[in-house]
């Protein structure tokens, strides 16, 4: 592979496990997240690990008027830009929390969601200008249905899902820091897989993927339950 992806949210259980993905590809990457130090150690890691070239870069999903620069820089790390970004940064407060406090939902939604589109609508029209290259945002099963222990996370996922109009992955339970303390999730998947998943859909030019893929029967199923009956379950 001779293609350079840049890694949104590359420090997150999934961004770390795509990164190795790619890099043992053989792919150039713009490894991209909040703490500089944290991106620097992890493209040093994959230089070291995968011998392929890898390049730091921070940025701030709440600073929306940083975010064209920001794409701007990672487009320049490699001669001719990046052919493929992948979008894996988010926020899973406890909802309870989320649901007690506005500040902590509105920052959920503007990390999950609206940073989302701002940063994916800046390296679109950047992959706008090369006319070729390739989408991939992180999405998840808790957007497919509205459930009351996951309200407004996964409002924030129905509404990325809505807004992609390219490659989109939905992965169920991921056995992540985001996830960890969590009880019962016995169908919980490794990032690894997530990640080895997502790269398929992707080089088969799969619109929707579901990670571990019984998540679309289960899913599936849900969607089918008469809301008479589904608002009474404890899902």
């Amino acid at each position: 592979m001779s293609e350079t992806v840049l890694v949104i949210g590359a420090g997150s259980g999934i961004g770390r496990a795509l990164l190795r993905q790619l890099a043992a590809e053989g792919a150039r990457l713009v490894v991209a997240g909040r703490r500089a130090e944290e991106m620097e150690r992890l493209a040093a890691d994959c230089r070291v690990r995968f011998g392929v070239e890898a390049a730091p870069e921070s940025f701030d999903a709440l600073d929306f008027d940083s975010h064209e620069a920001f794409i701007e820089r990672c487009a320049s790390r490699f001669e001719g830009g990046f052919d493929g970004v992948a979008l894996c940064h988010g926020e899973m407060p406890d909802e309870t929390d989320a649901r007690a406090d506005p500040h902590v939902a509105r920052r959920m939604i503007d990390v999950n969601y609206t940073s989302a589109v701002s940063l994916l609508e800046a390296a679109s029209r950047n992959l706008d200008q090369r006319r070729s290259g390739w989408i991939f945002a992180l999405g998840s099963v808790a957007g497919d249905r509205g459930r009351p222990g996951n309200a407004i996370y996964g409002s924030t996922k129905a509404a990325l899902a809505t807004y992609l109009s390219g490659l989109r992955s939905k992965p169920g339970v991921v056995d992540t820091g985001m996830t960890w303390g969590l009880p019962d999730l016995p169908l919980a998947a490794a990032p690894e897989r997530v990640a080895r998943d997502a790269m398929r859909g992707v080089r088969r030019d799969r619109a929707v993927v579901y990670s571990p893929w019984f998540w679309a029967i289960i899913m599936r199923v849900i969607r089918w339950i008469p809301d008479r009956i589904f608002k009474r379950l404890d899902l």
